[in-house]
């Protein structure tokens, strides 16, 4: 049975009140496929004409899942999602692949669709064979008949795994006139490190955009939200963001992601992305305070990027953090290590609004006691500038406390 955690102190008050997407509908179960005594497998089934976009982990070790959802996303089209808590089914070889088959197969007789348009996502332990047993029975015993549209919760709780709370954001847009709904849910808590998306998270909308169009929507929206945060520098083997689109409000089609027609869809995709990427860093595995850290000056938005990532992985500052000190030397380190350029006798360094270091060096008028009461809360803003031209990125992430080695020191028991 998975362990039990504290919820986390970051944990929004609620799951948020999500409206039904048309064209969408949800199911979970218990199929004890590593857990017992709460659900483990989650289906989601989109009506015909929807399509799909993804962005997918770039590491050299990814999933068997992950390479089937890489085939899939070459035609984009999509009517099913299927996905397990518990075990990753990374690193299984042949096994891996053949239980991707029998999991897809079982899935599209159930859903009653063709093969090549049911998605697959695992999460879990890594180097175990995932066993498909459970899975065709949840299937075979009319998993897809009992799929409601107002299941979100239910589907959100499914696929967590150190997850001390569901994760889900929602928000509508006017694209020519039609209103559409954008919901998505999420998972992760810890091997939280960007590079594309960062965990497992579901997207759907109801409104009428062509696959190639989605999929440079998403790409950019996850750049600019799940590329920005990490919780202990690791990037998963198993990280997945598909985006459904099932067409159902009726809206006009656009033609490019950059239209006009597209704005406020594509504000509303970024509020939606942004709020789960955050939701993510709130759950870090054993986090008691959310760091959001602002780079600017830098040579262009990525090498910004790439110094708050440096800031946001080091394990000296995040354990400052945690520790509530105002260790500011340890950013200090963390910008000279990034690799990027930086003036050193220009950088700038606030802590909670308190100019701290100016010039290269401590502020004269800076006193530690200006900035203890921020320590003591629950969110930390560390700004930087590096003095060197425009470009300028947000990184979050979350403090590195004792919590985190318990979690991961017996997440196999």
């Amino acid at each position: 049975m998975a362990a039990k955690h504290p919820v986390s102190p970051l944990a929004p008050a609620g799951f948020p009140a999500l409206p039904p997407v048309q064209g969408v509908r949800f199911a979970a179960a218990a199929a004890g496929i590593r857990y017992s005594g709460r659900t483990d497998l989650m289906l989601a089934v989109m009506d015909e004409g929807t399509v799909a976009a993804g962005a997918l982990t770039r590491s050299k070790t990814a999933s068997a899942p992950v390479d089937w959802c890489r085939r899939q996303l070459d035609h984009g089209r999509a009517r099913a999602l299927l996905v397990n808590s518990g075990n990753a089914n990374a690193f299984t070889g042949r096994l891996g692949d053949e239980a991707v088959r029998v999991s897809a197969e079982a899935l599209a007789r159930a859903v009653r669709c063709p093969v090549d348009t049911v998605y697959l996502a695992s999460t879990g332990v890594i180097g175990e064979p995932l066993p498909t047993e459970p899975i065709v029975r949840a299937l075979d015993a009319g998993l897809a008949l009992r799929v409601s549209a107002d299941a979100w919760e239910e589907a959100a709780r499914a696929i967590m795994t150190t997850d001390t709370f569901p994760k889900a954001a929602t928000a509508t847009a006017n694209v020519g006139g039609a209103t559409v709904t954008i919901n998505g849910i999420v998972k992760g808590s810890g091997m939280i490190a960007p590079d594309m998306a960062t965990m497992l998270g579901f997207i759907f909308t109801d409104a009428a955009i062509p696959q190639p169009v989605l999929q440079e929507l998403l790409s950019a929206s996850a750049d600019r939200s799940f590329n920005c945060i990490t919780v202990d520098s690791d990037t998963s083997t198993s990280d997945t963001v598909l985006l459904f689109a099932t067409g159902q409000a009726g809206n006009a089609l656009p033609a490019r992601a950059d239209e006009q027609l597209l704005a406020d869809f594509r504000r509303a995709l970024d509020e939606v992305t942004r709020e789960l990427a955050l939701l993510v860093v709130r759950d870090g595995e054993g986090a008691q305070k959310l760091v959001t850290i602002t780079v600017t000056g830098a040579d262009s938005d990525l090498a910004a990027r790439r110094i708050g990532l440096a800031i946001g992985n080091s394990p000296l500052v995040k354990t400052a953090i945690a520790g509530e000190d105002a260790n500011w030397g340890r950013i200090v380190m963390a910008v000279g290590k990034s690799g990027e350029a930086v003036s050193r006798d220009n950088l700038r360094i606030e802590i909670g609004g308190v100019l701290v270091a100016a010039h290269g060096q401590r502020d004269p008028a800076y006193r530690e006691e200006q900035i203890v009461p921020h320590m003591k809360g629950r969110e930390i803003d560390i700004a930087v500038d590096v003095g060197v031209g425009r470009g300028r990125a947000t990184v979050w992430t979350c403090d590195l406390t004792h919590g985190y080695i318990d979690i991961n020191a017996d997440y196999r028991s």
